[in-house]
């Protein structure tokens, strides 16, 4: 192919979903894809643009048909990395999952969102007005908000429609 290379570790606990989806990615973005130590996306700059993030958003722990979202232009992709000992990470992971994965739950249906929770990460799949709310909702749970307040603040930014769906 004509254009640029790009290099992308992925996690090798990800690399068999990746595997089953390549070809996907590859007829919807137009691109070839090597799947190696790193995988390595060959194509046009903008078509190595979407196929990144949805191998980006695979690598996360997204779902490949909620990776796919990303091949509208009107979506986007957040990562989120999470700092700070190992205890502090995952008492911030479980408060942004909740039990059985109610708060998770929450925010996407509030934010209009995907959320992933994976790793030293926090990622986010939406349109970027619904991504950067979901990302503020997010930093207070960071921040050590309550629930209720978080679920507040989405209420009244919703209501005072500077975010809407």
């Amino acid at each position: 192919m004509i254009g640029m290379k790009i290099g992308i570790k992925v996690p090798e606990k990800k690399l068999p979903i990746l595997l089953k989806e390549r070809d996907e990615i590859e007829n919807l973005t137009h691109t070839k894809i090597e799947i190696g130590n790193e995988v390595i996306i060959d194509g046009e700059t903008l078509d190595i643009m979407i196929a990144e993030n949805i191998i980006k958003a695979i690598a996360r722990g997204f779902k490949p048909e909620d990776a796919f979202m990303l091949l509208d232009e009107t979506v986007t992709l957040c990562i989120i990395p999470l700092t700070g000992s190992e205890k502090k990470m995952k008492r911030i992971k479980a408060r942004i999952i909740g039990s059985n994965g109610s708060a998770k739950k929450r925010l996407e249906e509030m934010t209009n969102t995907k959320i992933s929770v994976y790793g030293k990460t926090i990622s986010i799949i939406g349109s970027p007005n619904n991504v950067f709310l979901c990302r503020m909702a997010i930093e207070k749970f960071i921040t050590g908000s309550s629930h209720r307040y978080v679920y507040k603040f989405l209420e009244n930014m919703i209501r005072k429609k500077l975010f809407s769906w």
